[in-house]
This record gives structure tokens, sequence and C-alpha cells, in this order.
């Protein structure tokens, strides 16, 4: 079992849709590469569904994620979390991947193809840019980050492959330089702002800042709560009770303050080691998607209004439909 908790990582999050024209080079520094602007479909999407399933679950998998009820709009799963342990046959990442050790096959690529293929998600990866126990960072942290041999060998090219230092360390400007201008998902890839401490809440795309971000007033920068139904853990707990489950009515809370305030909400559930959803986690599941059948149109395709929400009445949240370019709102 393993509490999953973000600081000083990555989430790249790639998709396979209708390209948008791009007119210019960004370059390797955070001035051209935050003035990229976020794809208009995260901009529409509001909620995406978190997948929290690896070597700390006993990975194998089953089919039985109803995806359909969810009512999200995009779907990450860890393709490699602190541990190191790649979900596909890494050539960097030599007998701790999915293809040498456990299931001996690579089980982001069946995905992939199976969400592309059968629904009209987005499909994205969470991806650790350290590894706590890798000899490489150990080293590198122990040199005071003046060495770069842990991202040289293993972090730049696992980042390729698949498409507490500062993001210099990690050498991310440069890797988004590359994204933005000559990957294949140059033009439809959102990403966030976890690329070295000195980015959190500073440079990226979308702002994910902390943990379970949810300021309650207006971010103007797009922003996104990561956040989990579980209060305790981002993976699978065999002994979690009921009061740590969040309930319908905070998911929501959760949800619609969130959106109102300019953020996506990220819903993270963590799978049983077999693949599945446990029942809690998809009833869950199941009360937000048969509240989006009813309240979608309020929040599909919305973006914020000038003011967030009654101050009178602290439970309503305003939104605002998407209005014709002509009408001159930003």
């Amino acid at each position: 079992m393993a509490v999953a908790v973000w600081k000083t990582l990555s989430a790249l999050l790639a998709v396979c849709s209708a390209a948008r024209s791009q007119n210019f080079t960004y370059e390797a520094n955070w001035d051209s590469l935050d003035a990229r602007p976020i794809p208009e479909w995260y901009e529409d999407a509001k909620l995406g569904v978190f997948l929290h399933w690896g070597v700390f679950s006993v990975p194998s998998f089953k089919s039985e994620w109803f995806w359909e009820n969810w009512e999200s709009k995009y779907v990450v799963l860890t393709s490699k979390h602190h541990e190191g342990y790649t979900l596909w046959p890494s050539s960097y990442s030599f007998s701790w991947n999915a293809k040498d050790v456990g299931p001996a096959r690579d089980l982001i690529a069946p995905l992939a193809e199976s969400i592309r293929s059968n629904t009209d998600l987005k499909f994205g990866l969470y991806h650790s840019l350290l590894e706590w126990y890798n000899p490489l960072y150990l080293q590198d942290q122990a040199n005071n980050w003046t060495t770069q041999d842990f991202v040289n060998q293993k972090t730049l090219p696992e980042l390729y492959e698949i498409w507490t230092a500062s993001s210099d360390y990690f050498r991310s400007k440069e890797f988004l330089a590359w994204l933005y201008n000559e990957s294949p998902v140059k033009d439809t890839v959102a990403v966030n702002d976890r690329w070295g401490n000195d980015a959190k809440c500073q440079h990226g795309g979308y702002f994910n800042c902390d943990d379970r971000l949810n300021p309650g007033t207006l971010m103007v920068h797009k922003w996104e709560n990561a956040m989990t139904i579980d209060k305790s853990s981002w993976g699978f707990r065999r002994n979690a009770r009921l009061s740590n489950i969040l309930t319908i009515e905070e998911l929501l809370n959760n949800f619609v303050k969130a959106v109102s305030c300019n953020g996506n909400m990220l819903m993270n559930v963590g799978p049983t080691k077999e693949g599945v959803i446990a029942p809690i986690y998809e009833e869950r599941l199941r009360q937000m998607g048969t509240w989006l059948d009813i309240n979608g149109e309020a929040i599909y395709s919305t973006r914020y209004w000038s003011v967030q929400n009654d101050a009178n009445n602290t439970d309503v949240w305003y939104r605002l439909s998407v209005l014709p370019s002509t009408w001159g709102y930003p």
C-alpha cells in the first residue's frame, strides 16, 4: 500500500485529438513556455479521473472500470510512481518494468488503445520525475544537484520514450520546448506545474501547486484540484473505513467550487491489485456521473464569471456559458 504525495513531481497529460495550428517556436525558457495557451479541450473538460495503479497495487488488469458512467472527460494513469517501476517496457528501467517483472506485458499501450478506440475520453499519463530510491538520484542529491546523472541516464530518456531539485536540474524547459514544438501531441498536450521546486505555482501549463488545491476564490491562471476520494491515501487500502471516504456531497462541493474558480478537478481512485474499482469508489463515480447527467450543461464548456459565488448563500456558485468570441469575452 502506498500514500502518494506529489511534491516535486511532474504529471504529463498527453492526448490524441485534432491538432491546432502553431505559428511560432517555443524557446527553452519560462517566458516563452508560459506564453503557450491551455488547450481548449482541457478548458472545456472540467472533470478527470485519476488512477493510482502500479507496483504498490500488485499489477494486473481487468476491464471493470464502467467509464461510461463517470461523465468525466479525461483519465490519467500512473505510468511510473516514486518507486521507479514503469508500466511499460522501458529500455531505461531494466528489470524494473511491467515487461520484465510481474505481468510480463506492456500495461499502458493496450489501455491507451482501448480508451482511444472505445471511448471519447482523453488519455493522459502521470509520470514521476524523481525516484526516491534510485542510486543515481540519491547520488545527485548528495552532490547538491551539481551532477545530473539521474536526469541524463533515466529521466529524460524515459520522457522522450513515452513521448526537490530545480527545473534546471530536471532540464524541464528543454523537454517542454521539444514537447510544444516537435512532439506528436505538440498542439493538444496539457501539462501542469510540477517541473521542479521553482516551477510550482509559477510556471508550466495549468497549476496544481499542492495536492488538493481548492482556494475558494478565483485564480485567473488555469488550475486543477488533484484530489482523492480516500481522504488519506491515493492507492487502494484494504483497511479504509467508510469515514475515510468523501461523501458525494463533499465531492460535489469540491467540484463545483473548483469549476467556479477557474479550476478542473482530477478525482483519484486506487484500483485493487486485480485492477478492479472497489464498490464504495464505484458508487461515488456513478453518483458523480448521475449528477453530471442532469447538471452537465452548467459545467462543461463553461468559463469563470466576474463573481464566483453568492454572498448571501455560500452554497451557490456561478459559471458563465461559453459565448461567441465576437462578444469580447476573454
